[in-house]
């Protein structure tokens, strides 16, 4: 066992601006990739994990490949139809990539981060650290140990194994830290170097993994898992939002909301929560996006995880669960600084919320299986417990789609009249029709009674009198016509309240301007292009999808806000129903419009 020295490692890794950060993802976990190489977040092993890299919310541990030159700038792109990423930086010397991804599929609890530092026709010469600390940083790798080339380890609960650094030094880290691995390393023109790190609670397989195995698999895979949509009229992003939904995807079919926690939405303001979670509501947006470009194999990740929820729970259903089904654990904070204008928050308020909305996404999703002929037994038997449950539950207040305090929310209402109408119109339905039908106009008329403005459009509850840009999707979804004067006029009052330069805010929170308040909501912007394509306003429609596809860095990842003044993302990365509404828009915009309004 090499003794260790204390000697300086290097370059220290601070936040960064979130439109530089690349994804790594596998379905179980994800890694945040920084602009210097630096896997900057990391949980280990599920999503909902304590992070064993935690530089972001200012915690401990690092694994970084970064270009021995100072003097260097960074890039990089998504191999197509995956989340490989190529980091790419040019130095003085020539450019030097790492290609690095996580073995996909992942397994549930064993991770495989893997790197490839390639050079092309000049040498490429890096630094490597590496300190894995679990618990946030909290928990020091000990029992480190070289065994034949091959590094292990462990921290916490966590055994680690690393390969392909035989030569590295064990060299004390600075600030209290433990045991860091550093090697310095020289690859020759037109050749490659392997890393590849494992991390799991359980023993390690006694073999390492075989990097060019791992590599081919996880191409083969992601290739499988993401082939080409169809023709779109952005269809290569269209197919990265793919891969980004993909890559949030667990093997039992939970979608998270984001790979991060506590990111704030603005600064000091306490708006920062932890989305490692699956929300009922975001996997049926992902579900009927896959929908709408073939994209079978989301689309029944997302039918069986959420029916299996209402079969579970049916009235009692949750807004969100872990990815693997189970209670959102309660709110709490760490002893970390969090990531600049935010805190520490871990946990989420979810679980004690009622969000009536869920029940009608619920329904529109397993009504878009329905429409693809892959809804089955448990779909059926799911439709019915969401019927059920709005007959029930829908005059109940509810926290509604922004999670706020509970009231008649109009949107929830709507969402869930859009959800029986769509029901309604599968084949098949039979008896149940004369039901449905009279239960989605019993609910639209007590709305339309309660909510629905002076001037014609829709309020955001019977106590509420301002507009709310969700309202902008339940017509869209089939809930009333879009031809309806109530239709016509809520777009109308949100075009002018709400959007600025084809951006799109939630509703007003006081009387400063909306940029002063929060950042533009994306998901907003892409409803809004939604809306207006629905009423054959195509210019309009394509300037907004424009617009908001446009509002994301280098790595095209979308978090749920964006700041438009400062041209910067805010709230977690990446945030899966930003890219599943990019996704939709996509495909519905390359259809044929429908005539004018």
């Amino acid at each position: 066992m090499p003794t260790p020295d204390t000697i300086d490692t290097g370059p220290e890794f601070p936040p960064h601006v979130l439109r530089e950060y690349a994804l790594l993802a596998d379905g179980e976990r994800g890694a945040l990739v920084g602009p210097h190489g630096d896997i900057a977040w990391m949980c280990a092993p599920r999503w909902d994990s304590d992070a064993v890299f935690s530089a972001l919310v200012g915690g401990s541990g690092s694994y970084a490949v970064t270009p021995l030159d100072p003097r260097h700038v960074w890039g990089g792109f998504y191999e197509t139809g995956s989340l490989i990423w190529r980091s790419r930086f040019i130095t003085g010397e020539g450019p030097v990539e790492c290609r690095e991804a996580l073995a996909f599929p992942g397994e549930p609890d064993r991770v495989v981060l893997l790197r490839r530092i390639l050079a092309t026709d000049c040498p490429a010469r890096v630094r490597v650290l590496l300190e894995p600390r679990g618990a946030f940083g909290c928990d020091r790798s000990d029992h480190v140990r070289r065994h034949h080339g091959v590094w292990t380890g462990k921290t916490g609960p966590l055994n680690w194994r690393w390969a392909g650094a035989a030569a590295a030094r064990s060299t004390r880290a600075p600030y209290g830290g433990g045991e860091l691995l550093t090697l310095d390393l020289t690859v020759p023109p037109g050749g490659h170097h392997d890393l590849v790190l494992e991390l799991s609670p359980n023993t390690l397989p006694d073999e390492p993994v075989l990097p060019d195995t791992a590599w081919a698999a996880t191409e083969a895979s992601w290739a499988r898992s993401c082939p080409t949509p169809p023709e779109t009229i952005a269809t290569h992003d269209a197919h990265h939002a793919l891969a980004v939904l993909r890559g949030l995807t667990s093997g039992g079919g939970g979608m998270v909301a984001a790979a991060t926690m506590c990111l704030p939405e603005r600064a000091g303001a306490g708006r920062n929560y932890d989305y490692r979670y699956a929300w009922i509501r975001d996997q049926c947006y992902a579900g009927m996006a896959a929908a709408s470009v073939g994209a079978t194999g989301l689309l029944d990740s997302a039918v069986g995880f959420v029916s299996a929820r209402l079969l579970q729970d049916g009235p009692e259903l949750k807004p969100a669960y872990t990815a693997t089904g189970r209670a959102v654990p309660s709110e709490q904070t760490l002893d970390l600084p969090g990531y600049p204008g935010g805190t520490d928050r871990i946990g989420n308020r979810v679980n004690q919320q009622f969000q009536l909305d869920t029940y009608g996404e619920a329904l529109q999703l397993l009504a878009a299986a329905g429409q693809s002929d892959r809804l089955g037994s448990d779909g059926r038997c799911a439709v019915q417990t969401a019927v059920d449950a709005v007959e029930q539950l829908w005059n109940r207040p509810d926290a509604g789609i922004w999670e706020i305090d509970d009231r008649r929310w109009t949107h929830s209402r709507l969402s869930c009249v859009a959800g029986l109408r769509a029901v309604a119109a599968l084949p098949g339905v039979g008896r149940e029709l004369a039901r449905l039908t009279s239960l989605a106009d019993t609910v639209l008329a007590e709305t339309s009674r309660t909510s629905l403005h002076a001037d014609g459009h829709w309020r955001r509850a019977p106590d509420a009198p301002g507009v709310d840009a969700a309202l902008l999707l339940p017509p869209v979804r089939g809930a009333l016509p879009g031809s309806d004067p109530r239709t016509l006029a809520t777009l109308r009052a949100v075009r002018e309240e709400l959007a600025r330069d084809e951006y799109v805010y939630r509703f007003r929170h006081d009387s400063r301007p909306l940029a002063e308040t929060e950042g533009a909501f994306l998901l907003c912007g892409f409803m809004m292009a939604l809306a207006e394509y629905q009423q054959g306003h195509t210019a309009r429609a394509l300037r907004f999808f424009e617009r908001n596809r446009a509002a994301c860095g280098p790595p095209g990842l979308f978090s749920e806000e964006y700041d438009i003044i400062q041209r910067q993302l805010r709230g977690n990365l990446p945030q899966a129903f930003v890219h599943a509404l990019l996704l939709e828009c996509a495909a519905r915009l390359s259809d044929d419009p429908p005539p004018p309004a």
